[in-house]
């Protein structure tokens, strides 16, 4: 009898593995036609993919949770660490922003999306350096369908498949916006905050969701992508900011502050640009310090440490500054004791962190729900969870494109405008309306 091949990502604890030949395009459009929840963790850029279904399903909604269906204890959090003591595997899903609201102690805005869900992989395909396997939880065999490789279930669509400016509708206009931009620096003058990360919103009609993060992925490819869909809501990413990886015990946080656009003729310009700018620096390093706080809530005196600090880091779309911060957990604490001590992320908040979401409720006027939230993948002592940015989130009455910025003292009301338009531009080119209904039969 054939020994079984080492597993790709043992991690994930499989327990039957077969190498296959298969693409992740390939192998998402097989498992998405067949299953109504499905998650890929879509490195288009380099590292792994991870393309599963599961039949077991963890929803948060309005700070109750279940799990298939049957009430079970706690916040969001404590939800799926229960889920995870009675079902072990890997679990791929998200925290919305609201999960984090009330994990701080306060009363989040009513979302229409889950505050949390998360579905656990039965069956799946990892696909790193050039393998393939097929995998299973509970160790039985399972192949994908016979017959030629498909690409993706919907190829990039033409170019001429776009939503309408005119259908889509702003939260906040640019005036509007910039006038929240000035009360976020008065509430800095006041002393009430160091940092806000303030956002608005882009509603959109019903999108072709698959099509539409084949677009978005195709334009700007990252390590931290995902395509998941869970209890009737579809996120597509192209994060590239990394919440939380923890691995043999140690947790790490990347936090983003600081965007430039990419330029033709002044792109190099345009990066240092971002390096020298004083408020971007200092925007960065408040967060930074804000992280390291956290961290040291659950790591080993003395291992906290800034391993980067304000690296200029370049995507197709922007040039962002990014630094990193570590530490060695405590012993006997594991990667949801990280996510509660980083939840909801400084880099989406501002410090002081709590009484900062609260001037931020205020503004705003209207929860986040995924947006700034955090998602991918939980198995045991690991965790590698991206931030809920440069997303388009879909349900069936429409999309939802969550967009902000850092607000210090030193900030230029038009200058954020300015920054949140780049940043929306590549999520609403993405966007491809949902086929038109067919006409009823006479």
């Amino acid at each position: 009898m054939p020994a079984t091949p080492a597993a790709l990502l043992p991690h994930l604890g499989a327990r039957w593995t077969q190498p296959v030949t298969t693409t992740p395009e390939a192998a998402f459009a097989a498992l998405e036609a067949a299953s109504t929840d499905v998650v890929w963790l879509d490195s288009s850029s380099e590292g792994a993919h991870v393309i599963g279904v599961g039949a077991h399903v963890l929803v948060v909604r309005g700070g109750v949770a279940s799990l298939d269906g049957r009430p079970i204890p706690g916040d969001a959090v404590a939800a799926l660490e229960a889920a995870r003591a009675e079902l072990p595997g890997a679990w791929v899903g998200w925290l919305g922003f609201e999960a984090g609201v009330r994990m701080l102690g306060l009363e989040p805005a009513e979302s229409r999306f889950p505050e949390a869900a998360w579905l656990l992989l039965d069956r799946w395909v990892v696909v790193e350096g050039g393998q393939a396997q097929l995998q299973s939880r509970d160790g039985l065999p399972w192949s994908l369908p016979d017959g030629p490789m498909p690409t993706m279930s919907v190829p990039v669509p033409p170019p001429d498949a776009r939503v309408e400016p005119s259908a889509l509708r702003w939260r906040d206009d640019d005036a509007a916006y910039a006038a929240k931009v000035e009360r976020c620096r008065a509430h800095i003058r006041e002393g009430d905050s160091y940092v806000l990360c303030l956002t608005t919103a882009i509603e959109a009609p019903p999108i072709d969701p698959i099509a539409t993060h084949a677009r978005l992925r195709s334009a700007s490819p990252v390590h931290h992508g995902g395509l998941l869909r869970i209890a009737g809501v579809t996120v597509s990413s192209a994060s590239p900011e990394t919440f939380l990886r923890v691995q043999e015990g140690v947790a790490t946080t990347r936090p983003i502050k600081g965007t430039r656009r990419r330029g033709a003729e002044d792109d190099a310009a345009l990066a240092r640009e971002l390096y020298d700018s004083e408020k971007e620096r200092a925007e960065n390093v408040m967060i930074v310090d804000l992280c390291r706080n956290d961290l040291q809530r659950v790591c080993a005196p003395g291992t906290v440490d800034v391993t980067s600090l304000l690296g200029v880091e370049t995507f197709p779309t922007v040039h962002q500054l990014v630094s990193t911060v570590q530490g060695r957990l405590l012993p006997g604490l594991g990667p949801l004791d990280a996510v509660r001590a980083l939840f909801p992320a400084g880099s989406m908040t501002g410090a002081p962190k709590r009484r900062t979401v609260e001037l931020l409720q205020e503004l705003e006027g209207a929860p986040r729900g995924v947006y700034a939230g955090c998602f991918g993948l939980v198995a045991g002592e690991t965790c590698q969870l991206a931030m809920v940015i440069r997303s388009v989130v879909a349900d069936a009455d429409g999309a939802h494109i969550g967009v902000g910025g850092g607000v210090t003292a030193l900030s230029e009301a038009a200058f954020e405008v300015e920054e949140l338009h780049v940043k929306a531009a590549a999520l609403l080119s993405a966007l491809v309306p949902a086929a038109p209904a067919p006409a009823p039969r006479r």
